[in-house]
């Protein structure tokens, strides 16, 4: 029973302040989503894909190594990692200066990812301008495929396909109904939040049933707060009051 008049309780407080709740959680997703679309840059991706397949030799005499495929399995863990290296994105920078990025800059740009149980990789690189995301992603997938060659002496991984310079993607950020959904959901507990922390601030008494509850006293009267123009029209009332003629009240005895 308790639980449920808690309940109770708690509804009532978020129904007097409701006005407040959507006020808030209306301003901050409203800001949400102007940011998101008018303020925050639009990021675009481009990617790549490279493959780790079988060697020129296994190619050219027409068998399928298991054992090969499994080891080039293994392998792309190794192969992620060598390319966030100096000795991959330092040949980067160098060879293609017209990008303007470092090996460090390069490595935070760079993405790399593999499904489970795939020779496929997939790198990713985002920026504001789309060509030029296309540009380095495309430059970081040769300069691997080159220098893969000489770190371990392999001639296996060739280029899936390229980002296309041209293309006119979609951009992958701002998401804004993503953005707007966690406004409205991060504002409304926010604004419950608010609520509650301002009741319990509120320790002033209001109602016959907050003397019952903390006093312990019933209410015996009780003094309404009038407004100013409340007081006014009250006067002119009694100034405009009629009277009938031969009210015990308005009769006089004279001597």
């Amino acid at each position: 029973m308790s639980n449920e008049l808690d309940l109770r309780q708690y509804m009532t407080i978020i129904r007097k302040r409701i006005v407040l709740i959507i006020l808030f959680v209306f301003i901050c997703t409203a800001i949400a989503a102007v940011f998101s679309m008018f303020f925050k840059d639009r990021v675009y991706e481009a990617s790549t894909k490279i493959i780790v397949n079988q060697t020129t030799a296994q190619l050219a005499t027409g068998q399928l190594d298991i054992n090969q495929i499994n080891t080039n399995i293994r392998m792309i863990d190794t192969y992620k990692e060598i390319i966030k290296t100096p000795a991959i994105l330092d040949k980067v920078a160098g060879q293609y200066p017209q990008l303007g990025l470092t090996a460090e800059e390069l490595s935070r740009k760079i993405k790399v990812s593999s499904v489970n149980n795939t020779q496929v990789m997939t790198l990713v690189v985002q920026d504001v301008d789309y060509r030029k995301a296309a540009e380095v992603v495309n430059a970081v997938s040769h300069v691997f495929q080159t220098e893969i060659k000489h770190i371990f002496q392999v001639e296996n991984v060739s280029i899936l396909n390229e980002a296309l310079l041209d293309a006119e993607p979609n951009p992958v950020s701002p998401n804004v109904p993503l953005n707007i959904a966690i406004a409205f959901v991060v504002s409304l507990m926010l604004a419950v939040g608010i609520t509650f922390l301002l009741e319990y601030l509120d320790d002033t008494i209001k109602t016959e049933a907050d003397v019952l509850e903390y006093l312990g006293q019933p209410t015996l009267a009780m003094i309404s707060k009038m407004k100013p123009e409340d007081i006014a029209l009250n006067q002119t009332s009694k100034i405009k009051q009629t009277y009938k003629a031969g009210e015990p009240e308005r009769v006089s005895i004279g001597k």
